[in-house]
């Protein structure tokens, strides 16, 4: 039986919450982890029309791009569309999961989708990057269970170097002590000194596996106390960051750059901030959804053309002072997550072996309409 904490764990392995920026209400939206998962729907946006899909589909878990609930319930009227909907999911007992900021941060995730929709090669982070904090433990520990000790961290997710996993490192020593009165030690006895072979293990492992990686030490040490160091380390952490400035295989007129934007994108007209059409165009920056306020980064990485939605009209003429093109496609550009989802989770649940129906929606929720 699959469960949506299974499938959650697999995902947050690829886009962990912890690269969510601060406040995002990424994770568990409404369900329950442990609810078994037989099939499920993936999906930008959780609006009252893709819950009716998803109960028409006899859908189990909804996983969105979008957090369908940015802000605390104060009172559960059902006269609201957006309680109704809340209902709605429980009655039919569907749960709901939404990974926004920690998707568009995530090496390989919406970012990197948009910039191989767009036909960019050679990208960088548009903003940042930021190194993941990595850990590592030293914990010393009797030869005869040092065997158990590496197996149990290795399965919470420590000593992953690159593509290696169960990496870790190991020095013979002595260790001594001396079990007063109340102790109630694995080796020796009460009262006298002691000397034991024992076994120091290093690991590496992210801030994120922390506690299952104590917790996995502490259960597979024989000792009534436990001898370790935990200190952080620099230089191994994954780098990653917002948005993606990369280049166009070719130069191209602005106006040709458009062209492909819409085609690529699926968008019949978008908006374009600029004061010349005809300009030759290579380096792009990128950011998915809402990225206006971050024109100044696409200015220093030198683009010549930003994309990004949602840019309102003042900071149009700041962007237009400052001789950046920019095209705003919208915020729903980020569509192009839902067949990315659909291939990532149907590939995990072939090598999982899930029993598992993976969905992409059939519907469009951009609230916008070109006319």
């Amino acid at each position: 039986m699959t469960t949506v904490k299974d499938i959650v764990s697999k995902f947050e392995n690829f886009a962990p919450q912890q690269l969510a920026e601060k406040g995002d209400p990424v994770g568990l939206q409404l369900g329950d982890l442990n609810h078994p998962v037989h099939k499920m729907l993936v999906t930008l946006d959780v609006r009252p029309e893709t819950v009716q899909e998803a109960i028409a589909k006899q859908v189990d878990f909804i996983f969105a791009h979008h957090p369908m609930m940015f802000h605390p319930i104060h009172s559960f009227d059902l006269s609201s569309p957006q309680n109704q909907m809340y209902a709605e999911l429980i009655k039919h007992n569907i749960t709901v999961y939404a990974a926004h900021t920690n998707l568009d941060n995530a090496n390989g995730g919406m970012n990197d989708w948009l910039a191989e929709c767009l036909g960019l090669v050679d990208c960088e982070p548009l903003l940042g990057p930021q190194a993941e904090k990595i850990y590592k433990l030293a914990v010393f520990v009797p030869e005869t269970a040092a065997k158990r000790l590496r197996t149990g961290l290795a399965h919470a997710g420590a000593g992953q170097v690159g593509n290696y996993s169960s990496c870790s490192f190991s020095q013979a020593g002595t260790g001594r002590f001396l079990p007063e009165q109340d102790a109630q030690p694995y080796i020796g006895t009460t009262g006298r000194l002691e000397e034991a072979a024992e076994e120091k293990v290093e690991v590496i492992f992210p801030a994120r596996k922390k506690a299952q990686v104590l917790s996995a030490m502490y259960a597979n040490h024989p000792y009534e106390q436990i001898v370790f160091d935990l200190y952080p380390i620099e230089g191994m952490g994954d780098s990653y960051g917002m948005g993606r400035v990369g280049q166009l295989e070719k130069p191209q007129t602005l106006s040709d750059f458009i062209e492909l934007c819409k085609n690529a994108l699926k968008i019949p007209a978008l908006r374009v901030v600029t004061d010349d059409l005809e300009q030759t165009v290579q380096r792009v920056a990128l950011l998915g959804g809402s990225g206006a306020k971050f024109y100044p980064d696409a200015i220093t990485k030198k683009a010549d053309v930003y994309v990004t939605g949602d840019v309102s009209y003042h900071t149009a003429h700041d962007m237009l002072a400052n001789k950046l093109n920019v095209i705003d496609p919208g915020h729903h550009f980020e569509w192009v997550c839902q067949p990315r989802l659909q291939e990532l989770f149907t590939r995990w649940a072939k090598e999982e072996d899930w029993q598992l129906t993976v969905m992409a929606t059939e519907l469009n929720t951009d609230p916008f309409m070109f006319v």
